[in-house]
């Protein structure tokens, strides 16, 4: 998890991270200087917001067509 402590330490307001051998997406928002305070994680077919500055619906479904 270097990459998230990374970005969250430039401040970069938010970071996607999609997992395809776990088969799910993770959004890490809110940094703080040192770290991301907020982390939602779901299964891919579920939508996953996106929040501010971003603030977008991800829908994950069509992300199952990249799993082999």
């Amino acid at each position: 998890m270097e990459k998230p402590l990374a970005y969250a330490q430039t401040g970069i307001p938010v970071y996607l991270l999609i997992d395809r051998e776990a088969c799910d997406v993770t959004v890490f928002s809110e940094p703080d200087g040192r770290r991301y305070a907020n982390t939602h994680t779901v299964e891919f077919g579920n939508d996953i917001n996106l929040p501010d500055p971003v603030n977008v619906t991800l829908q994950t479904g069509p992300l199952k067509d990249w799993v082999r």
